[in-house]
C-alpha cells in the first residue's frame, strides 16, 4: 500500500526548503522523490507502508520538523483522494470569527459571551444549551446590527474562496454547515461559492431579535447527518467526502468523512482529526488531495 506524505506552510511564510524535505524523506525511510505542489510552500512524498501506520508517521514527522511553520498529514493515496462533497464549518473556520461574540459586542457583552462560546468550542459544555444562553443574551438587539458586524466586523479566511471554486471546478458539491446562523451563513455561503448552506435560525420580534433560536439547533448530531445525508443523495463512497471545522462540535462530521481536517482547531480537535492545519491556509485542504496549485481555481 501506498501512503503519501503532504507538508505544507503558510503562503505568506514559505518554509518547505530542500533541507526540510532531505529530513522528511530521512525520516520517512522512503526512496521516493519530492513532488513539488507550489514553490516552498507544499509538496508531498510518497511512502510504502499500511494504512494503520500513517498515523504513526505523520506525528514522527510532525516531531522531527518541530519549530518549522510546517504542517504535516499522511494518509493512503488512493483514487478517492480528490473530494466529491465538501462541508465546511463557518465560525473561526471559513471566517475568522465567532459571529454571537461579534453580535454580543452590540450589547457590552463580548467578553461573557465569548468565554461561553470558547468552552462550548473546547467541549467542555455541551453545544446546544450554550448556544440557548447566548442568543438569550441578544433579547431585543436590533436586526440592523447584524448587517452592521458583516459589513464591518466579518472576514473570509484566507484561501476559502480559491479552496471552494476549485473543488466545484473538479466537480464537488460545496456545502457551508454551521452552528451559527442563517443571518450570517447567507451572505458568507454567497461571498465564498458555496452551492448550500444550513445553520441556525434566530427567532425575531417585530425588527429585533427575540433572544430564541429555533428548533432543533445544529449542532454536533446535525452536522454529521447533512455529511450523510448528502452523501447519500450524491450516491457518494464515504471514501469521497471532506470535512473542515475547528471546534468539538464539528467532531462528529470530521470523524464521519472520509478525511476530517482540524483547521486551526481547538486542541482536542486536533488531536482527534485525521489531519490538522495549524500553520496553512484554507488551500492547504486542496495541497492535501494532491492539487497543485496551477490547478487552482482563483
Amino acid at each position: 500500500m501506498t501512503l503519501v506524505a503532504t507538508l505544507i506552510a503558510n503562503p505568506e511564510r514559505p518554509a518547505i526548503t530542500d533541507a526540510v524535505l532531505a529530513e522528511a524523506r530521512r525520516v520517512l525511510a522512503t526512496e521516493h522523490q519530492p513532488r513539488i505542489l507550489h514553490g516552498e510552500v507544499a509538496a508531498e512524498i510518497l511512502v510504502e507502508g499500511a494504512p494503520a501506520a500513517a498515523a504513526a508517521l505523520a506525528e514522527r514527522l510532525r516531531t522531527a520538523l518541530a519549530g518549522e511553520p510546517i504542517d504535516v498529514a499522511v494518509q493512503v493515496s488512493g483514487p478517492h483522494r480528490r473530494k466529491r462533497l465538501f462541508l465546511a464549518d463557518m465560525d473561526s473556520t471559513m471566517i475568522g470569527q465567532e459571529c454571537i461574540d461579534e453580535l454580543a459586542d452590540q450589547v457590552g457583552l463580548k467578553a461573557h459571551v465569548a468565554a461561553i462560546t470558547e468552552r462550548a468550542m473546547r467541549g467542555e459544555i455541551a453545544f446546544e444549551p450554550a448556544l440557548r444562553e447566548r442568543v438569550a443574551l441578544l433579547k431585543g438587539l436590533a436586526l440592523g446590527a447584524i448587517d452592521e458586524v458583516i459589513a464591518s466586523r466579518i472576514t473570509l479566511t484566507p484561501g476559502g474562496r480559491t479552496l471552494v471554486r476549485t473543488l466545484k471546478a473538479h466537480g464537488a458539491y460545496t456545502a457551508l454547515v454551521s452552528g451559527g446562523f442563517t443571518l450570517f451563513t447567507g451572505p458568507v455561503a454567497a461571498q465564498i461559492g458555496f452551492d448550500e448552506h444550513r445553520s441556525n435560525r434566530l427567532e425575531t420580534a417585530g425588527e429585533t431579535l427575540a433572544g430564541t433560536v429555533a428548533e432543533p439547533i445544529v449542532g454536533r448530531d446535525a452536522k454529521r447527518a447533512a455529511l450523510i445525508e448528502l452523501r447519500g443523495r450524491l450516491g457518494l463512497d464515504p471514501a469521497e467526502t471532506l470535512a473542515v471545522g475547528d471546534g468539538a462540535n464539528d467532531l462528529a462530521m470530521l470523524e464521519e468523512a472520509g478525511l476530517g481536517v482540524a483547521f486551526r482547531a481547538k486542541p482536542a480537535v486536533a488531536a482527534a482529526a485525521q489531519a490538522r492545519i495549524d500553520h496553512g491556509d484554507l488551500t492547504g485542504l486542496l495541497y492535501l488531495q494532491g492539487f497543485a496549485a496551477a490547478e487552482f481555481t482563483e
